[in-house]
């Protein structure tokens, strides 16, 4: 069998190639939002909002409601109880961000644990994309489309507010309603990445190729395509892989992922050391 056959097979059979399409969108507004995450240090909070989604998950899938709609309700709300209990107690937002996160999550688990169902809801934690139907890729691409164009729409001001939110207010800017947006968008790209990498593993499409592009370029334009690039180039390079070896789609795009964060991580370091090499011989 030649590599073009070994390319061509997969795309033979429809829920592969939802399942492409699909992690592929899902992987490029995470990687475009992960560049802001890792620039401000909000990585704890992608971790949050992405568990804290579950129960609203099971919620909808209770009452027969879009998964979605709960898990954006719950994202949201989250947001909210971390933004509360910081600003009106003493307890630092680390804390209360593993407060909330953990509790709604094990709300969710308790949720899955009681709720009886013909369906198998720990998909819900793992992920399905292999199951992902039409009806949900056109939901995924919506999601996809407005949690893209805010970005888009509003990136000038999110990376003024990112790099200098002092700056930002003294312009007229409002850091509050600015941090507040973002926060709403990584609620809505947990959602979209839900269905593919399951609660466990959004994070990691929220961290690791902002993360990465961030080893590999200095300025934050450059970020920006690189990181959903890499993110693109993973996430089909890893449902190939779970193709071929019959194993966890979700599982496999995330270990990919990390794979080239390390050869990032490398390269940053081989770059750093011929730079210094270079400037000792001048």
């Amino acid at each position: 069998m030649s590599i073009l056959d070994l390319l061509l097979e997969p795309l033979a059979y429809d829920f592969m190639v939802r399942a492409l399409v699909t992690t592929v969108i899902a992987a490029v507004v995470c990687a475009l939002l992960s560049c802001w995450l890792v620039l401000i240090g909000w990585s704890l909070m992608g971790d949050a909002v992405s568990h804290a989604v579950l129960p609203g998950v099971v919620i909808a899938y209770i009452f027969g409601a879009p998964f979605a709609l709960g898990a954006l309700v719950f994202g949201l709300l989250a947001v909210a109880l971390i933004g509360g209990i910081r600003d009106t107690s003493k307890v630092k937002e680390d804390a209360a961000i593993g407060i909330v996160f953990t509790t709604l999550f094990a709300l969710g688990l308790v949720l899955i644990s009681v709720t009886p169902s013909q369906t198998d809801l720990n998909h819900i934690i793992f992920g399905n994309v292999l199951g992902v139907s039409p009806a949900d890729l056109v939901q995924i691409v919506v999601l996809a489309a407005v949690a893209f164009a805010v970005l888009m729409v509003k990136r000038r001001d999110l990376t003024l507010y990112a790099f200098d939110p002092t700056h930002a207010h003294a312009i007229g800017l409002s850091p509050r309603l600015l941090g507040a947006l973002l926060l709403g968008v990584l609620a809505l790209t947990a959602v979209v990445a839900l269905q593919v990498v399951g609660v466990i593993l959004v994070v990691a499409m929220l961290i690791i190729p902002g993360a990465s592009a961030y080893l590999l370029t200095e300025r934050f334009g450059r970020m920006l395509l690189i990181g959903p690039a890499l993110a693109a180039l993973c996430s089909v390079v890893g449902i190939y892989l779970s193709y071929w070896l019959d194993a966890a789609p979700g599982g496999l795009v995330v270990l990919v992922q990390g794979a080239a964060f390390a050869l990032a991580y490398l390269a940053s370091k081989v770059r750093a050391r011929l730079f210094r090499a270079v400037s000792a011989w001048r």
